[in-house]
């Protein structure tokens, strides 16, 4: 599904670079469930933005789907963002002005899915994660582990073959977050291929594999 070869990553201030990722070489299996673990500012954020293609390489190639990702540029790139992909941020990135219910409808619009079809995915959705009455809320109006659920929901609602979590259950209390993991976990098993960022040990363990990231270079 992903292979990325000797991906790099680094910004130029004159003559001195300063790497964020070095000579990352990665493959994904469709059907798996990655976690990547590591301390902060080992880049694991920006390897998940790259794979998400929300950032680009400095250096390297990305296939997706034997498709050259790192050739790609603007138009291109998002349509298979959003027909393959869900993304869930660290700080959720719901979109203000939109209700609850909106922001959820929004990638099904992407997918140019029909009114009927929508309404009752959108339905499903906020039932499934116990949010049927915030459903006319703005996101300024919910918690922060309220706006995390929406979040999750709105990455999984379009169905993507794909799904990225930045530290999925980071806002949420421990039994909020051995939910999210046991949805990721199900969803997984039902042939998503996840990979998610976390620090928490526990959260790791769902995983088929842990790649652990130290100063931009897999350690293991």
């Amino acid at each position: 599904m992903i292979k990325i070869k000797s991906i790099e990553k680094y910004y130029s201030a004159g003559s001195l670079k300063t790497y964020v990722l070095r000579d990352i070489s990665l493959d994904v299996r469709e059907g798996e469930f990655i976690s990547i673990m590591g301390p902060s500012g080992s880049g694991k954020s920006t390897i998940l933005h790259i794979l998400g293609m929300l950032d680009t390489p400095t250096a390297g190639e990305y296939y997706f789907f034997d498709e050259a990702v790192h050739n790609m540029k603007g138009k291109k790139l998002s349509e298979l963002h959003k027909s393959y992909i869900g993304f869930v941020f660290q700080q959720y990135h719901l979109i203000d002005e939109l209700t609850v219910y909106e922001n959820l409808e929004t990638p099904l619009l992407y997918q140019k899915i029909k009114g009927d079809e929508r309404r009752g995915k959108v339905a499903e959705i906020l039932d499934r994660f116990n949010i049927v009455a915030k459903k006319d809320l703005f996101p300024n109006q919910l918690s922060g582990g309220q706006q995390q659920l929406v979040a999750i929901a709105r990455a999984i609602i379009a169905n993507p073959k794909l799904i990225l979590a930045d530290e999925p259950t980071g806002n949420l209390h421990s039994e909020q977050g051995r939910e999210i993991m046991d949805l990721l976990k199900k969803l997984n098993k039902q042939g998503t291929t996840i990979i998610q960022v976390t620090h928490s040990d526990e959260f790791a363990q769902y995983g088929s594999r842990i790649i652990k990231l130290k100063d931009g270079w897999i350690e293991s």
